[in-house]
């Protein structure tokens, strides 16, 4: 079966498709700028030259009608037809508590998606539109929406509820729910490949750090924690978002910058701290890495407190899981920053985890990056969302649900 794979945002779709019966990818694209002057579609059939459309795209719709186009191209197409297409996969960052997995998208999951609105404002009405353009093109086609949050879903109350008044919760639902949980139940799922042992058997240390970034508390396969909160805010220190701060402070900079509470949480915390807040220079840590090597203070302290807070994370989950079998990095930073990977697990030889410098000099490719004894095994895994969606897909198709 060929799957497409949709990832909308507010201005942009990624997609892919992929032959399912070997897991192969057949092509992929972004559109960028829509809805804007410049609106682009970069597309790339796997094995050839990149393919460049510059075109006004109004809406999703009509971009996404460039993508069915571009897919169908003799030139640079891998389908003859849509019908080709056995199901698309839909990311959708946020289901609230409505759905534990992926589903069959219904008009039911759509008003679901819907209600969730108020807790991605961001994310879930690109995502809705998205399904909604690919079902007026694609009528026939069955739809999958795969959701950031499912995989947290199996959380305990005592580690997903704030203690603030239970009416927080009761009536606007306020609670930890946790994020990038596609990418955590995949590397989870290979790494259970890769140590040949059943995914049931191990516990697991997810860590996905990237410009975003989360860990993750795994056993037998489901999740018991996670660091994101209620928004992605919440947490590890990541490119330009704080992580974790005392809610105290969101009243105290308000009021000594003449600015509204808002406005620290949604511009300061999101867009201006992390990172790019601490080093002054960039919320990459490739720039960051290069001033610090340079003697820049600053941006050594920002490396440094994002390794300390992995490492605490760490520390936590091994203790919530009484033990782990695996840790596991993966995204940008996670899959590509040795320097990164060997600070963090620097120091934490009593609890098992024992890196090999040798092995560690790797970027990108799946592999075990600890010694030959140590008791927990580090893992090399790059994450591949798109992938397990199209997997999602397949199973739910597949099972007619």
């Amino acid at each position: 079966m060929k799957v497409l794979v949709v990832n909308c945002g507010s201005s942009s779709l990624k997609y892919q498709v992929l032959e399912m019966d070997d897991s192969s990818l057949l092509a992929k694209g972004l559109v960028e700028r829509i809805g804007i002057e410049g609106s682009v579609l970069n597309h790339e059939k796997t094995g050839h030259d990149k393919y460049v459309l510059e075109t006004p795209m109004q809406n999703h719709k009509e971009a996404i009608g460039h993508v069915l186009d571009a897919l169908q191209s003799p030139l640079h197409g891998v389908l003859k037809s849509m019908n080709e297409i056995g199901a698309v996969g839909h990311r959708v960052v946020h289901a609230g508590e409505k759905y534990a997995g992926s589903v069959l998208i219904t008009e039911d999951v759509i008003k679901a998606l819907e209600e969730c609105i108020d807790l991605a404002p961001l994310h879930n009405p690109p995502n809705i539109l998205g399904i909604k353009a690919c079902q007026e093109l694609m009528p026939n086609t069955p739809m999958v929406g795969v959701f950031d949050t499912a995989f947290h879903q199996t959380m305990e109350p005592e580690l997903y509820m704030y203690a603030i008044p239970y009416e927080m919760y009761s009536k606007y639902r306020v609670r930890k729910y946790g994020f990038h949980g596609t990418s955590h139940k995949y590397v989870s799922q290979r790494a259970a490949a890769l140590l040949d042992k059943p995914l049931e058997k191990l516990n697991i240390i997810t860590c996905h750090l990237g410009n975003g970034a989360s860990c993750a508390a795994v056993k037998g396969g489901k999740c018991i924690d996670t660091s994101m909160g209620f928004t992605p805010l919440d947490g590890l220190i990541m490119g330009t978002r704080s992580g974790t701060v005392d809610p105290a402070i969101i009243t105290f900079i308000a009021q000594k910058e003449g600015i509204t509470e808002e406005q620290v949480t949604s511009v300061m915390l999101n867009k201006k701290s992390g990172i790019l807040g601490v080093s002054g220079v960039s919320s990459d840590f490739r720039d960051v890495e290069k001033e610090a090597e340079a003697g820049n203070e600053r941006c050594q302290l920002a490396l440094d407190m994002f390794a300390r807070r992995v490492k605490s994370y760490i520390g936590s989950y091994m203790a919530q899981l009484n033990g782990a079998d695996a840790i596991v990095f993966t995204a940008g930073v996670g899959e590509n920053d040795i320097g990164m990977r060997e600070q963090i697990c620097e120091g934490l030889d009593k609890l098992g985890i024992e890196i090999d410098r040798e092995k560690n000099n790797v970027r990108g490719k799946e592999t075990i990056i600890s010694k030959s004894d140590s008791k927990v095994k580090i893992l090399l895994i790059p994450t591949n969302e798109e992938l397990m969606i199209a997997q999602d897909t397949v199973a739910i198709v597949g099972n007619g649900k």
